[in-house]
């Protein structure tokens, strides 16, 4: 394996992060409105998706959109920079191939997920923030605890100040978890996607095989992940005490059954839309992305 495909992979999730932020901004907006309230008990600023970019729009200003747009990337980068890398060099190696030569979905799974594990953890800091960030609003539209961090940089210094190293890896766990399911699904429904369309001649174009099979693999990831994501969000927002002690969740499992104490089922699957319709286009740039820099690189015989 190149080790440019470790720099590959965090500039095509790079690239796609740009897309796709602002459809952040209005899922973690959703996923914090009426934490730990019952249902229609709570003020409802964001109502739908639509609904929310404009209300984002109107109350902070079009680049409240882009809110958190620094750590983001940071986080897309060092996650994918790990993922796309060894899930490459497993498919390299033949890993992820079974005794005819085929992807084995089961295994390119397993790749998928010990990316998944390694770039999560390494990148934690960064998806804390880009929560936190995401998450301030104007008053009149503001949901979940509101954190005073005035950048990525003040954030980081805040938090470091508070609670130390390890403040910043917070929340961690639920976010391995997380990021776990969604390289594992992302990852192997693309490689299983990709193989089947090549194999059944259906598509032959390079770049049309790459859109429809990372299309495929957002549209698992959504379906798989909402829960995990809205505990993620929760655990990373909240506010702390002077010890470092979260001051709504003692950790994911009290996360879970508070959510569904005081919210039910609906309230682990707020914000599925906003994932659904980032999922699918995210998925489908980023594998595009990395492949379309991975052609180049053989073209142009770069290392």
């Amino acid at each position: 394996m190149a080790t440019s495909d470790f720099v590959l992979g965090g500039v095509a999730a790079m690239g796609a992060g740009v897309f796709t932020n602002p459809v952040e901004v209005i899922k973690t907006r959703i996923q914090l409105q009426g934490e730990l309230a019952a249902r229609g008990s709570h003020a409802q600023p964001y109502k739908s998706v639509f609904q929310a970019f404009v209300t984002v729009a109107k109350n902070d200003g079009i680049l409240g959109l882009q809110k958190g747009l620094a750590p983001a990337l940071c986080f897309q980068f060092v996650i994918n920079s790990f993922r796309l890398s060894i899930y490459t060099h497993a498919v390299e190696k033949g890993w992820v191939h079974n005794s005819r030569g085929e992807i084995s979905f089961a295994r390119g799974m397993f790749w998928g997920a010990l990316g998944g594990v390694v770039g999560s953890y390494c990148a934690s800091p960064f998806f804390l923030i880009k929560t936190q960030l995401q998450a301030q609003a104007a008053k009149q539209i503001a949901v979940g605890y509101q954190h005073p961090h005035t950048s990525m940089s003040d954030a980081i210094r805040q938090i470091y100040r508070k609670n130390g190293v390890f403040g910043l890896w917070r929340g961690s766990m639920a976010n391995v978890g997380r990021a776990t399911t969604a390289s594992a699904v992302q990852i192997a429904t693309f490689g299983q996607a990709k193989s089947l369309l090549k194999e059944s001649g259906v598509i032959t174009h390079p770049t049309c095989l790459s859109f429809c099979s990372g299309l495929a693999a957002g549209s698992f990831v959504s379906v798989a992940i909402t829960p995990l994501d809205v505990i993620t969000t929760r655990l990373y927002n909240q506010g702390v005490d002077a010890h470092g002690r979260g001051l709504y969740y003692n950790g994911w499992l009290d996360c879970v059954l508070k959510i569904l104490r005081s919210e039910g089922v609906h309230g682990l699957y707020k914000g599925f839309w906003p994932i659904y319709l980032r999922s699918a286009p995210y998925s489908t740039l980023v594998l595009l992305f990395f492949d379309e820099l991975i052609a180049l690189r053989e073209r142009y015989n770069l290392k």
